[in-house]
């Protein structure tokens, strides 16, 4: 099967790859728009809600991951694949899901920022050190040139520029930027699925063959994401409103910057790429579920 997975050429030129950078940037910027300075300090002057959140989806999530990965033993690049998802920030279509789940939508922007500010250092991080602690996943990392320093301006270009802009943009032309916003922002997340399902239907018969290598682990790791969100918020008795947002913060990864590192620096991992790419149709499903249900179920905030 490791062969077998690892030879998958999945069909996704170079072009393709320019356009997803280019599309995860524009997300980026859609959502820094709505982000204010205030945004920032209200996560600092709520310390327990930003432990939570940060230990949740950067510690908790890529440590759980690790266990799972021992315990299922997966082809070594379906596992790499699953350590690069885990050492991703939240996905930037997180602050829609929480708003449709009736949870903080305050909170989950304020998490995408600050999530997005730490993960210049934690996605590299994460990922080097859950990777070589597995021992079949270290070999492949022994094969493969990482630069960290290419790894960290990826990251930087892809999510920290966008980020530091749409701020500045919103700060120059509130009232502009919250118009621009609200056109972007779907724009941009639309796109983004538009090309992601094209990339599917390039290689639909690739993707039919090899599924079932990585279907039951995708759905039952991104639900393990929202269960430890979940739980590690109630254990910290964060209210229902809060529990649900970090919830879809910790279980929906941003498997587009994932899928973008993978073609970056991992080009001969056909199961890593496979992996990633079903995640980042999944969680979108899965998160539209989870919301809807959500937004049919009352309880007191306590």
């Amino acid at each position: 099967m490791k062969n077998e997975l690892d030879s998958l050429e999945i069909n996704f030129d170079e072009n393709g790859l320019w356009i997803l950078n280019i599309v995860l940037a524009i997300i980026m910027f859609g959502v820094a728009i709505g982000i204010t300075i205030e945004d920032f300090k209200r996560l600092i002057n709520n310390p327990k809600i930003l432990f939570t959140g940060v230990f949740s989806q950067f510690i908790l999530f890529p440590a759980v991951t690790f266990l799972f990965v021992i315990l299922l033993k997966p082809s070594p690049s379906i596992a790499l694949g699953m350590f690069m998802v885990a050492a991703c920030p939240g996905g930037n279509i997180s602050n829609f899901m929480t708003q449709m789940a009736k949870g903080n939508a305050a909170l989950s922007v304020s998490m995408t920022a600050f999530a997005t500010l730490i993960s210049i250092l934690m996605t590299p991080l994460n990922f080097q050190i859950w990777s070589s602690l597995y021992e079949p996943t270290n070999e492949i990392l022994k094969t493969v040139e990482i630069n960290p320093y290419k790894l960290g301006k990826l990251v930087i270009l892809i999510l920290g520029i966008p980020l530091v802009l749409g701020m500045m943009f919103r700060n120059w032309k509130p009232t502009l930027s919250l118009k621009v916003m609200k056109i972007l922002k779907p724009f941009s997340i639309t796109v983004f699925m538009v090309l992601i399902v094209m990339a599917f239907t390039k290689n639909l018969n690739l993707f039919l063959e090899h599924i079932h290598y990585v279907l039951a682990i995708v759905i039952a790791h991104n639900l393990i994401g929202y269960l430890l969100g979940f739980y590690f918020a109630k254990t910290m008795k964060l209210s229902f409103k809060n529990q649900k947002t970090l919830s879809i913060e910790t279980g929906i990864q941003n498997a587009g910057l994932g899928l973008l590192l993978v073609f970056t620096f991992f080009d001969g991992l056909g199961g890593m790429k496979l992996l990633i790419a079903f995640w980042a149709i999944w969680d979108i499903l899965s998160g539209l579920l989870l919301a809807t249900y959500w937004s049919k179920k009352s309880k007191s905030d306590g």
